[in-house]
């Protein structure tokens, strides 16, 4: 129990005493107490957010105009529409469906003037007319080649859909941030409440002879530092913010979000979310389609060295006897020292890498999914103890101490220090809720994020990509 002076102990603990009709649960707590006249307070208690560091701040948070509470469905509508990467992606699907068509397009015939012996015996020539040539292609080659590209297509179809996968986990990632932001800026307000009636306090108490210099000290620390936590809530708020419109790829000025980061889906069993995300995974099913493409890769390259047949031939006169004539000519290449050897390992060595890839991305999807479940089921058991007990006896222990001063049987600095014990941890709980939420998206999500990467080449670097006619 306080221990008043005579001439003011009967007003001042009616002060004191209205300063905590403000800690009702869910409440700030009031940020002045009113000081009684005479006091030896040498500036008022808000004097302590007046400091270079309240100064350097970003744009306002205020909502232009009527705040408009955006949606995650919302966000995820304009990121669909509007997101780079996934355009970038449905491009390459376009460019791999324009290479089958210029792989499979037969060779263009060509149309050739010859004139032979010009000049003999005075003539215009011994045989002048027009020749046409055509390059007939063996072995089904072109149909092999289209194959192979058509393929493709289906690789940068899958990775298509891992960059949507990508996106959208991001955008609801950064949503679940921006969300948990808003709630910590809520509490850390309150909690800078708590700082600036614990100085008033404090310094009302100097005045009664019943703190020290030392006292107030270190509640204008405290103070300061809960106002530099509150700025940093702001700045996290703005940051998340705009993070998120980046993903979604739209300038949006700041508008309050409106969502739960408290959903409930059950337990997630490790088993039984690696054997779907093995089964359903874009990267996975990408890294089969691209195996696929490879063995059609090698089906083509060993029919490479059969040898096309070249015709040509056409009308013509021939100056020398005076009569119409025609030619007529076959060619074939002899494949005697180039039938494609090298390409053939190449495209072999480029199929057994692809077997190991497969092995590789199934390994490291592993990796990821134990990362994340270690983070899931850690943030799942804090939630539901600081749900069940923590909150709870925490809140009860602030009540408990607040009936004790109503009671006068407990000094108020207690009562404060109980607030800010449960607020903090109410903090920590949206932090865990928040990872919790992170780790469900990205299992649910196939463990995909980097929604503004660039989607990967459906060809993967050094494989083979022969051009200008590709085949």
């Amino acid at each position: 129990m306080f221990r008043y002076r005579k001439s003011t102990s009967w007003f001042a603990s009616i002060l004191v005493f209205g300063s905590c009709a403000s800690l009702a649960w869910g409440q700030p707590v009031s940020p002045t107490s009113p000081t009684t006249p005479g006091t030896l307070l040498t500036s008022p208690p808000d004097e302590g957010l007046k400091t270079v560091a309240a100064g350097i701040r970003w744009n306002d948070l205020t909502p232009d105009a009527a705040p408009k509470n955006l949606t995650l469905e919302q966000l995820l509508d304009l990121a669909a529409r509007n997101n780079p990467t996934i355009l970038q992606a449905q491009y390459q699907i376009t460019g791999s469906l324009a290479k089958a068509q210029q792989a499979g397009l037969y060779p263009n015939p060509t149309l050739a003037y010859v004139a032979e012996n010009i000049g003999v015996e005075g003539t215009a020539g011994e045989w002048q007319g027009a020749e046409l040539k055509q390059r007939f292609v063996t072995a089904n080659k072109l149909q092999i080649s289209r194959d192979k590209y058509l393929q493709r297509a289906k690789v940068a179809e899958h990775q298509a859909v891992a960059q949507q996968f990508r996106v959208c986990n991001d955008v609801r990632l950064h949503f679940a941030k921006t969300l948990a932001a808003q709630q910590i800026l809520a509490l850390q307000k309150e909690l800078l409440k708590t700082a600036e009636d614990h100085l008033v306090t404090t310094r009302e108490m100097f005045n009664l002879g019943q703190a020290n210099q030392v006292d107030l000290h270190k509640a204008n620390a405290s103070l300061r530092r809960e106002q530099l936590a509150l700025l940093q809530a702001e700045n996290r708020i703005r940051r998340e913010f705009f993070q998120l419109s980046s993903l979604v790829s739209v300038d949006l000025p700041y508008q309050p979000l409106i969502g739960d980061l408290a959903i409930q889906d059950g337990l997630i069993d490790f088993d039984l979310a690696y054997e779907r995300i093995l089964r359903e995974s874009p990267e996975i099913l990408a890294a089969h389609s691209k195996l696929r493409e490879d063995r059609i890769t090698v089906t083509r390259e060993n029919v490479q060295w059969v040898p096309d047949v070249v015709v040509g031939g056409g009308p013509g006169y021939n100056f020398e006897t005076s009569d119409a004539t025609a030619a007529l000519n076959v060619m074939i290449e002899l494949p005697i020292y180039d039938r494609n050897q090298g390409t053939i390992r190449q495209a072999r060595s480029d199929y057994s890498r692809q077997q190991n890839e497969i092995r590789r991305v199934e390994m490291q999807l592993r990796m990821s999914l134990a990362e994340q479940y270690e983070q899931y089921l850690s943030a799942m058991q804090h939630v539901l103890t600081y749900e069940e007990i923590v909150l709870p006896e925490l809140k009860s222990a602030y009540e408990t101490s607040l009936k004790s001063y109503q009671a006068r049987r407990e000094e108020w600095p207690h009562v404060l220090h109980a607030y800010h014990d449960f607020t903090q941890r109410r903090i920590e709980l949206i932090d865990h809720l928040l990872q919790k939420r992170t780790s469900e998206i990205l299992i649910d999500g196939y463990l995909l994020h980097g929604g503004l990467n660039a989607a990967p080449s459906p060809t993967p670097a050094g494989h083979i990509d022969a051009t200008p006619h590709p085949r």
